[in-house]
This record gives structure tokens, sequence and C-alpha cells, in this order.
């Protein structure tokens, strides 16, 4: 089905509020599908006969609203039912995506042996001097960036760490073949991403995110330390558990 033209309602309220009233009938009647990319600014601009300004804030004060999202750079999709992460266990990105029925992608920012310098040789529990393994990767659903993994690896633990094709499988699913890790610690915390994240992510200065510390061992040995950013408009981290006194 085509969508149908927009077209303002002619109701007594300020124009910016019938650009979004117009764009969440889109939404509503499936004209933009979830997930869709939406027209521009230029776009609507030139479609609607209005200023740049009215159509910036309706797409500012919606994607505010979480009904948008906006990508640095890609564009502005309407936002689908917001992803979750899990926190009491420790599961592969790649799976949760997939499982969603969206396609997973890896960039790799960085891949590299260093010296563990005094706070990281504590970090992953080895002496100063240790040849580690540093990674970064971005990691994508449906092309939208929604993790930036920072991860340390002792090589004692996983030799080959360096040696893997990260656009193909997941740090985390090479680490469970190497060592399995039966053994895991989340701390999460809301924070503001660095510069360099943010570009990468493809997010504004003032974006919320959720960063979670995980720390994982195989047979009782410290073996990976990862820093897992996710934007706060695109993921949420959730967990069920039970109590002792009512489990049984």
């Amino acid at each position: 089905m085509e969508p149908q033209p927009l077209t303002l309602l002619d109701e007594p309220q300020p124009l910016y509020r019938r650009v979004k009233a117009m764009i969440l009938r889109s939404i509503e009647s499936g004209d933009w599908a979830e997930n869709g990319r939406v027209p521009s600014e230029n776009e609507l601009v030139k479609s609607l006969g209005i200023s740049r300004m009215t159509i910036h804030r309706a797409l500012r004060e919606l994607t505010e609203a979480g009904v948008l999202v906006r990508v640095q750079g890609v564009g502005t999709f309407v936002a689908g039912a917001k992803p979750e992460a899990p926190l009491m266990e420790i599961r592969s990105i790649a799976d949760d995506v997939r499982a969603r029925g969206h396609a997973h992608s890896a960039t790799v920012v960085l891949l590299q042996p260093e010296e563990a310098a005094a706070e990281t040789a504590a970090r992953l529990e080895v002496p100063e001097g240790t040849a580690i393994a540093h990674s970064v990767l971005i990691h994508h659903e449906d092309r939208v960036p929604i993790l930036l993994e920072d991860r340390l690896v002792r090589l004692d633990a996983a030799p080959h760490y360096l040696a893997q094709d990260f656009t193909r499988i997941t740090p985390h699913d090479y680490l469970m073949q190497a060592a399995p890790m039966p053994d895991g610690e989340h701390v999460v915390e809301a924070v503001l991403a660095e510069p360099w994240e943010r570009e990468h992510l493809k997010i504004g200065r003032h974006e919320p995110c959720l960063l979670v510390h995980r720390r994982t061992w195989a047979a009782g040995r410290l073996v990976s330390v990862a820093r897992l950013l996710f934007p706060g408009s695109r993921y949420r981290i959730g967990g069920r558990f039970t109590s002792r006194a009512s489990a049984g």
C-alpha cells in the first residue's frame, strides 16, 4: 500500500503540534512502518510548506517521547518496541537480536594486543606488563548501532582471541567456546557517553546511556572484563528473580 499524502489537520492549535499529530496518524495507520525511516526535515519542509524550525521541534519532541529514534548521520526512524538486554544472564547480543527477527552486524573499531598497565592489570587480576587483548566493537540491529562493547581479555585464558573475525562471531560466542564461563558479574550505571563513543553510536551529547560493567570467570579464573554501553533510547535492561523464601 502506498503511503498517503501528508496533510495537516486544520485545528486551532500550534503548527508544530499539528505536525506531531500528522506524524502520529501516519504511524498509527501503518503508512510509516515500525523501524522504518521517516522523511527528513528537508523533505517535510518541502512537502508541507512550513518552516524548518517547526518541523525540527515536532521531530525533537517525538524523539524525546520515544516515538521516533534519530541516528546521527543516518536519519530518523519510527521506534519499535525497545529491546531488552538480560541483566541476570550472560547472553550473546547477536542471539538476542536474531531472536527478535532482526539482523545483527558488528563493526570492529579496535582489536590489538596490549601490555597491561597498572589499572588494567588490577582489573584483569594479572601482573603489570602481562600481554592481554583489547577489542572495541559496535553492534548493530538492522544497521542501527545499539551497543558499544569495550573488552579486555586474558590471553592465557583465550590465546587465539586476536585471530578471530568478530564480524562473523561475537567475542561472547568465541569466549564461550574457548573458556566456557559459568560465572559472571554485572554492575549497571547511568552515564553520558564520551565524544568518541557518541560518534560510533551516532547519538547526541545529552543522550543518556546504560553502562554494564561485566566480569566473567571460567574454572575460578577471571577471563574477561567488558564495558557494554547501550544508548538509553534504544535499549533497556531487565531481569527476573525469585526470592529464596518463596522458591520451591
